[in-house]
């Protein structure tokens, strides 16, 4: 009986020291994962990683809604605004690639084919040529100041605004804008353009 009692006595003492090992262990990684969540803030805030992530998204929606406009939405909006949008918010890697010899290229044949075989230049790449185009002659004042500063961040900021009063009026009413089947992916997509510029002013102030 005593024998039994002490077995017993034993199995539950080791069971509360695993049970603690295990708790303590657990409270490390907690510790552990706070850091690491800390320590890639403070990288993502000191690398500008949230401004990059947010340069791809708000490029890849003005993107999305010339595509737009050249497809199914056939709005009488001043969509050509999207053209400066995307020159002022295009990530850097992208930019500077475009803006390289492969840019100059692809301006080169756009020129070529707009000049001398005008009815093999389908209308839905004058937009795409003028960007290139913008891309390759931009002074550098504008692709180095300009670009990347508080100024291009207010310009990307006006251009989405205007584009967000003129998207809600042609819908007839800011309800209609985000009801309408045809409309909801437009108002997405001119909402995803406000995001990088906001992002880029609360950082610069």
């Amino acid at each position: 009986m005593a024998k039994s009692a002490y077995l017993r006595t034993k199995a539950d003492y080791s069971t509360s020291i695993v049970e603690e090992l295990i708790q303590s262990d657990l409270n490390e990684l907690g510790v552990a994962a706070r850091k690491l969540a800390n320590h890639a803030i403070m990288l993502a805030s000191g690398l500008g990683f949230g401004t990059v992530f947010l340069q791809y998204l708000a490029s890849f929606a003005a993107i999305y809604l010339l595509i737009l406009d050249r497809t199914n939405w056939k709005t009488n909006m001043l969509t050509s605004l999207l053209i400066p949008y995307i020159f002022f918010s295009l990530p850097s890697l992208i930019f500077s690639f475009l803006r390289g010899e492969f840019g100059k290229w692809v301006a080169l044949i756009a020129v070529v084919l707009r000049l001398f075989f005008p009815r093999r230049f389908p209308d839905w790449l004058e937009m795409p040529g003028a960007l290139i185009l913008l891309l390759v002659v931009a002074p550098g004042f504008f692709a180095n100041t300009i670009r990347g500063g508080i100024v291009g961040y207010f310009i990307c900021l006006a251009i989405g605004c205007y584009l967000i009063q003129e998207h809600i009026r042609a819908s007839g009413g800011f309800r209609n804008s985000f009801t309408k089947s045809n409309g909801i992916s437009n108002s997405i997509g001119i909402i995803l353009l406000f995001i990088y510029p906001v992002w880029a002013l609360i950082l610069y102030w």
